[in-house]
């Protein structure tokens, strides 16, 4: 069974990281929360309280197949401040492994200088944050391993994008008819 990361930082953009997590696991995937916080109690943007299930040190300990990084201000900004997970998105991209960042946080991969000649995308009107990159207006953008979308609104289309990545195509078919979502 692969594993999958999702960051959460105080002010994360709660659609970004629970879309993920939930269809993650619903084909299979152990798909966590991991507070980078000293509580496991992490408030979202909009004042909405989840619990991780684990803390960063045991996330940086036991390497994962992936990571996500949700969006949302001020959470983005606060994965950014995090020295230790920014050591450990350089190591996952030196690995090959999925780097995937939604909304606001791809200007973190941007910032730690990932993006160089990849096309990603970013919540509109923050374009000029993909330093190094080719920005794209889609839904949705793989470049290597390298998986960005846009906001909120592209949080299913992101989420099948990551099923199809960590379980295959055939998984995120069965899941796009399962939960009746049209593309």
């Amino acid at each position: 069974m692969k594993t999958v990361y999702i960051f959460l930082a105080e002010g994360f953009e709660e659609m970004e990281a629970v879309t993920p997590l939930d269809l993650l696991r619903r084909v299979g995937v152990n798909a966590k929360f991991v507070s980078i916080g000293s509580s496991l109690q992490v408030n979202g943007a909009h004042n909405i309280c989840y619990t991780a299930d684990i803390f960063f040190d045991e996330a940086a300990a036991n390497k994962a197949h992936g990571i996500v990084l949700p969006g949302g201000m001020p959470g983005t900004l606060n994965l950014l401040a995090h020295q230790g997970l920014c050591s450990l998105i350089q190591s996952y991209y030196e690995e090959q492994k999925p780097v995937c960042a939604i909304c606001a946080a791809p200007l973190i991969l941007g910032e730690l200088n990932l993006l160089k000649g990849k096309v990603a995308t970013i919540y509109p009107g923050m374009e000029n944050k993909l330093i190094g990159a080719v920005p794209s207006k889609n839904q949705v953008c793989v470049d290597g391993n390298i998986i960005t979308s846009r906001g909120p609104g592209t949080a299913i289309p992101f989420a099948l994008k990551l099923v199809e990545i960590f379980a295959g195509k055939k998984a995120a078919d069965k899941l796009t008819a399962d939960i009746v979502y049209q593309i």
